[in-house]
């Protein structure tokens, strides 16, 4: 037996989404892995101590790569209906790891979906460029200057509807790599931080560290901001730079 005790609960089922944000520097992603600790894992594991040890498999709106962060995440989950949200919140937030913190559980129709009913989502990346101890688990340490102004030509680029096979992991099951980007900018916040924000429809499997490469490649020069189009016409990873480190890397939002 477990060394919690059980939340009480009513026979019948409701859906409910969860709102909740982590640090994903200790985890192998979002996903279960057959090996590796996850963030849906320990979410999964705590339900399992608080329902009197009965499953209930919870959905995602999307993967998170190891070491990516998520200051806003989306997951839905059938459970008995709770007769306590904000207990039921402060008492899972208690046996989770300050890593992860549940911010809101709202109930939705059973039909909602956390994935597939999520109509665009927003990464950000975040770089630094002054060594800083605070900073460096969740942004990447980059001393080089970068011409933001050619940065930002280049990434006006990537808007619109288009194919990202060249800005893709290699081998994924992704039955399509059409995305449609709605914004792609850099930001800075002050002379020693900044920031690359992009919202699309969907995302490609490392897409969004592929992209930052490719433009942090502009910034210092070893290109030019139209060689973008020519990296996303060749429809070839080869073609783009090497993605940055996971670290730097948040999902910012996701809209309904």
């Amino acid at each position: 037996m477990n060394t919690f005790e059980a939340f009480p609960v009513n026979a019948f089922f409701m859906r409910y989404f969860f709102e909740l944000s982590y640090n994903g520097k200790d985890y192998h992603g979002w996903q279960r892995q057959p090996t590796s600790i996850s963030v849906q894992e320990v979410i999964e594991e705590k339900l399992f101590l608080i329902h009197s040890e009965k499953e209930y498999p919870i959905v995602g709106c999307g993967r998170t790569d190891t070491g990516v962060h998520a200051s806003f995440y989306v997951f839905h989950v059938d459970l008995p209906v709770i007769d306590d949200v904000d207990q039921f919140r402060f008492k899972l937030n208690r046996m989770l790891p300050d890593s992860i913190a549940i911010h809101a559980i709202r109930e939705v129709d059973d039909e909602k979906h956390a994935r597939f009913d999520a109509t665009e989502r927003t990464y950000r990346y975040y770089i630094h460029h002054q060594k800083d101890p605070f900073l460096a688990d969740i942004s990447w340490y980059l001393p080089q200057q970068l011409d933001f102004a050619a940065m930002n030509e280049a990434a006006t680029i990537l808007i619109g509807k288009q194919d990202f096979t060249s800005l893709s992991k290699l081998h994924t099951d992704a039955k399509t790599n059409i995305c449609d980007v709605r914004q792609a900018e850099w930001i800075q916040i002050d002379d020693f931080r900044t920031y690359f924000e992009i919202t699309a429809d969907r995302f490609l499997r490392n897409m969004v560290r592929a992209t930052v490469g490719t433009l942090v490649d502009v910034g210092t020069g070893k290109l030019q901001p139209e060689d973008v189009r020519s990296i996303l016409e060749a429809k070839d990873r080869s073609e783009a730079s090497v993605s940055v480190p996971a670290h730097g890397l948040f999902l910012y939002n996701v809209s309904y």
